[in-house]
């Protein structure tokens, strides 16, 4: 007797495609900050400054995420997907073109406003198309895609800047991105069952019945402090391993690799162990791991290669589980007729919350004449207090999931999410 396969062809189609389009969107967001330490320089920017345009990627990503909320559910999420995909790699060209701190703050917040918002419709698709009970491995491997970016994206943009300079990586992600929305437009089927549902409400009430929601809102405010620890640390990590660490510039791209290529590899098993032990067990383990690692990654002098590696490693597996478990955790509250519009406030609230902790990061952080960034053990002892607060958000969220999905025992064929869902519209 065969085993039944977990995913047919095509949703093993839809995992990668979205994988991909996740790829191309972090890579995006996530190498400004490892090329901090050429930027900044070539544009003579400060470090407030630069902070500044990281901000502006994700405040405006956010203030998208709100506006598209109200309307998120009222149209196929595939046909959403390509209108902000093509002004995400608009946006993204900008960038490649950038030649000052004012040009180069407009271009990111161009690719927010359209880039914020394709996390939160892939996030609706998978909702959609795959049950609760698998969605642990789906955003294991869609969540590669974060691993991807560090381990190919991220030293393949460093390689190239060094080379070149620095508009090159993005004129790398504009020919990617091209590729990806070709395949989007002829490959992906519509994904457009959640309309009958939502057809005839209007899109503002809509969006403030979404708010008014006390589910939804406690599972906001974790989601506010989720962002927190990346936004922080991000900006200026380069700088710290350059200035702080004594790590030459021309290998740092190494540490990118390695612990890239050691979550691609422990990514899926993360999933996998989400959906098996628990997606809130394995978010709990995941942030006391990450807790740990920061406080001693923060704290660290004159350091080798290969210890910096090591560390970085071990906290991205950290990380790693707190993104992919909780991702699964927060899919399971929406009915299906809110997940566009709960998809899109979620994410807006994630990026607000990340462009004010980078706001406040280059606040904390001073440069000294030298390179060297002064206070920068304090971010890391920030994100631990807005760690454990988060443990204590999710298990609201975790309890919400888990008393809905506890209604199902004993019944036949309705599943976990389809229950959550219709008890959390009375």
């Amino acid at each position: 007797m065969t085993k039944e396969k977990l995913f047919t062809r095509y949703e093993s189609f839809v995992i990668a495609v979205l994988a991909f389009i996740q790829f191309t969107v972090i890579l995006d967001f996530m190498v400004l900050s490892p090329l901090g330490n050429i930027v900044m320089p070539a544009l003579q920017m400060s470090p407030a400054q630069f902070s500044r345009v990281v901000a502006g990627y994700a405040i405006s990503a956010g203030i998208s995420g709100l506006v598209t909320a109200s309307f998120a559910d009222k149209f196929d999420r595939k046909k959403m997907l390509l209108f902000f995909y093509v002004g995400f790699v608009i946006g993204t060209a900008l960038c490649a073109l950038a030649t000052d701190y004012t040009s180069l703050l407009l271009a990111r917040i161009v690719t927010g406003i359209f880039g914020g918002v394709i996390s939160s419709i892939t996030y609706a698709i998978i909702t959609d198309l795959f049950r609760l009970e698998v969605r642990g491995r789906v955003m294991g491997f869609v969540q590669m895609a974060f691993a991807a970016s560090q381990a190919l994206g991220i030293p393949a943009g460093l390689k190239l800047a060094t080379m070149f300079e620095w508009h090159v990586p993005f004129t790398m992600i504009v020919g990617i991105s091209i590729v990806a929305g070709i395949i989007i437009a002829l490959y992906l089927k519509p994904v457009a069952d959640h309309l009958q549902e939502r057809a005839r409400v209007n899109a503002f009430r809509h969006l403030v019945s979404t708010l008014q929601k006390p589910h939804y809102l406690r599972t906001f405010a974790a989601t506010t402090l989720l962002a927190t620890g990346g936004f922080m640390l991000m900006p200026f990590g380069t700088e710290f391993m350059e200035h702080n660490l004594k790590i030459d510039k021309e290998i740092i791209y190494l540490v990118y690799i390695f612990t890239g290529i050691c979550t691609i590899i422990t990514g899926p098993l993360i999933g996998k162990f989400s959906d098996s032990v628990g997606k809130y067990p394995v978010f709990v383990a995941g942030s006391i791991l990450s807790i740990i690692m920061a406080i001693v990654y923060c704290n660290l002098g004159i350091t080798p290669l290969w210890v910096v590696t090591i560390l970085s490693m071990v906290m991205f597996v950290g990380v790693s589980s707190r993104m992919i478990s909780s991702s699964a955790l927060i899919s399971a509250v929406p009915v299906p007729a809110d997940r566009g519009a709960f998809m899109s406030i979620n994410s807006a609230v994630q990026y607000i919350a990340g462009g004010i902790a980078a706001v406040i990061a280059g606040q904390i952080i001073v440069k000294r004449p030298d390179g060297y960034l002064e206070h920068y053990n304090r971010l890391g002892y920030a994100v631990t207090i807005s760690m454990l607060i988060t443990i204590a958000l999710m298990y609201l969220v975790h309890r919400y999931v888990q008393r809905n999905s506890s209604k199902t025992e004993g019944k036949p064929v309705v599943n976990a999410e389809s229950e959550v869902s219709v008890a959390a519209t009375k």
